[in-house]
């Protein structure tokens, strides 16, 4: 097997994964798991293997590597999608695989004050933004890709575009980050114009929308609202678009603040949204209006936040605290 060959595989994954609309993200862990499993089989092609490869290299992850049960799950996951969607092989050595089993883990959650606190420290524009994942209860992706038009400040509500799940759903803007909003879009709205005469206003739009609306990913609904500083090429069309602030950037600036808050927690910007939900639960919210603003599918997953709530370990008092 030549060199060459592994790479004309991996267009082939490629090319499938975007006609299925994935995420580039997910592109990228995809690519690089299946790129990894032809190397570990000495550049084998994938059609000349199955179960027991497949079965050896999750076992080298999880005995040699000591990868965590996520990740080895998203290995997994990369190389059902290659035999399945790219390859168009059956899969009857897939009930012989062993599927490392997730330990049930309980969320980071920051208190009320610990949150203030965070925030306080956060430079613009990624304290809005981290108010904003905490007063809606987003994921960082979710914050990081609303448009303007999901936006309704009148009626404080936002709507969560091809969330998880690729579902949508809405959730509540909070009376506080009105103003705040309202002065932060027009400071976009005018590097927005700023940026149309230097001819780089345009963004990325979702699926086909560009070549049904062609000016569309000029127009002011289709901007994000937190935009990147600067304009950059996207990756799959090598066009120069306004991005929106990078993920990893805002990952950075929270463990700063997190330092400087002096909160020793295992926190991440995801435990923004864990706060949300427990602080909901706390102050006497219906758990089935919690899981509808988290976007949960099942009550059964909401049902995490009630072992957080702010009640002792049990929602019992300790005997101690009777003597």
């Amino acid at each position: 097997m030549t060199d060459k060959q592994p790479q004309r595989l991996l267009d082939r994954v490629r090319e499938a994964i975007r006609v299925r609309h994935y995420s580039y993200r997910t592109e990228q862990q995809y690519v690089a798991w299946i790129r990894r499993f032809i190397l570990f089989h000495g550049k084998r092609h994938p059609l000349t293997m199955g179960g027991p490869e497949v079965s050896a290299f999750l076992s080298h992850l999880a005995s040699e590597r000591d990868v965590a049960a996520a990740t080895q799950a998203q290995a997994l996951a990369a190389l059902l999608f290659l035999y399945r969607n790219v390859l168009q092989m059956d899969l009857p050595w897939l009930g012989d695989i062993v599927r490392a089993r997730r330990p049930k883990r309980i969320p980071v959650v920051l208190t009320r004050d610990e949150v203030q606190r965070v925030l306080a420290m956060l430079p613009e524009p990624h304290a809005l933004l981290g108010a904003t994942l905490y007063g809606a209860g987003l994921r960082l992706t979710e914050g990081l890709t609303l448009r303007v038009k999901d936006l309704d400040l009148a009626r404080r509500t936002l709507v969560v575009r091809n969330g998880k799940g690729a579902k949508d759903r809405v959730s509540v803007i909070p009376e506080k980050l009105r103003p705040r909003l309202f002065a932060h879009l027009e400071q976009v709205r005018l590097a927005h114009e700023q940026a149309k005469q230097s001819g780089y206003a345009g963004v990325e739009l979702p699926h086909a929308l560009e070549r049904k609306y062609p000016g569309a990913h000029l127009e002011w609904g289709w901007q994000f609202v937190f935009p990147a500083p600067r304009p950059s090429r996207d990756v799959r069309t090598g066009r120069w678009r306004r991005h929106h602030i990078q993920g990893d950037s805002f990952q950075r600036q929270f463990k700063n603040a997190l330092r400087r808050a002096g909160i020793e927690k295992p926190a991440s910007s995801h435990s923004l949204r864990h706060s949300f939900a427990t602080h909901l639960l706390e102050t006497g919210s219906d758990i089935r209006t919690v899981q509808e603003l988290l976007g949960h599918a099942s009550v059964k997953t909401t049902q995490i936040y009630t072992h957080v709530l702010n009640r002792g370990g049990l929602a019992v008092r300790s005997p101690l605290d009777l003597l």
